[in-house]
């Protein structure tokens, strides 16, 4: 049994949650057309005030995930055969909701040769001709630049890729990524004219300096949007919260982080990359 003394829940560590008739309606549409979502399999705090606003992100590739990354909800394993067919059930999913923004990520699949961005190139292209707005989320591809091409040939929006946190937790908690590596993601994105956007925890163990260093890492390779949160363990295999991050230092983030060039920063508690993905552009 663990006797380690656990960190009190401050007080704006809560989140009302209301479950409304739009909430059981997106819940049905998810569920008849079979579709994912990082809301629900990354147990997001968000998700009952984003369900009630008919917003989803759609999480493709499957729900199982080739990586064991110690922040993340999502569940590891042997992965699912990819659905040729998402991205029609996606695209009817996100007219059914009237859905005007649509965020899509998906787990990583180290086990398919080009990492599944033949898919989201499918994906995308079956969700623009909803005529939506589409922001891709994606994994880091083991930094092959080829395969990130695939998906750029789609034409998103807004490209997305998150360092999630600093180098020097890296080993503990993303043992099969590379801080180098996903900096390259943004760049290449950046370079090939795209919107670009990361986001990144506090409360794992990093220090301030750490932080604001990544800042300027994030912005010396063309990251226009920085999404952070606060970390907020989603089963009990993750690792343990280290710290509650007060709302002061979110607020002092997001000055210090449109100081140095930053389009948009949204910081806080409950932000995580998708939420309230719109509203960032603006």
């Amino acid at each position: 049994m663990d006797n380690r003394k656990k960190q009190p829940i401050p007080s704006w560590i809560k989140k009302k949650v209301f479950i409304s008739e739009n909430y059981n309606y997106v819940k049905e549409v998810l569920e008849e057309f079979k579709i994912n979502t990082v809301c629900v399999s990354a147990v997001c705090p968000n998700i009952y005030e984003c369900f009630s606003r008919k917003y989803v992100t759609f999480m493709i590739l499957g729900n199982v995930c080739t990586r064991n990354c110690k922040f993340c909800g999502v569940k590891k394993g042997k992965p699912e055969k990819v659905d040729e067919k998402e991205g029609e059930k996606i695209a009817s999913a996100v007219r059914k909701l009237n859905m005007k923004y649509v965020v899509i990520t998906s787990v990583t699949r180290d086990d398919l040769p080009d990492g599944g961005a033949s898919h989201y190139n499918s994906v995308i292209r079956k969700v623009k001709e909803t005529g939506a707005f589409v922001e891709v989320l994606i994994p880091d591809f083991k930094g092959k630049i080829e395969n990130l091409k695939i998906v750029m040939e789609a034409r998103p929006d807004v490209i997305s890729h998150n360092v999630e946190t600093v180098p020097s937790l890296y080993p503990v908690i993303r043992q099969k990524a590379n801080y180098k590596i996903s900096l390259k993601v943004i760049e290449e994105a950046k370079k090939n004219g795209f919107i670009t956007k990361s986001g990144f925890m506090l409360g794992l163990g990093e220090t301030r300096k750490e932080v604001f260093k990544m800042m300027e890492d994030l912005i010396n390779s063309g990251c226009d949007y920085l999404v952070v949160g606060q970390y907020l363990k989603p089963s009990e295999n993750a690792i343990e919260v280290k710290e509650f991050v007060s709302p002061e230092f979110f607020e002092e983030i997001k000055e210090i982080g449109k100081k140095m060039g930053f389009k948009n920063v949204f910081a806080g508690t409950f932000y995580r990359s998708s939420y309230m993905a719109e509203n960032l552009l603006k």
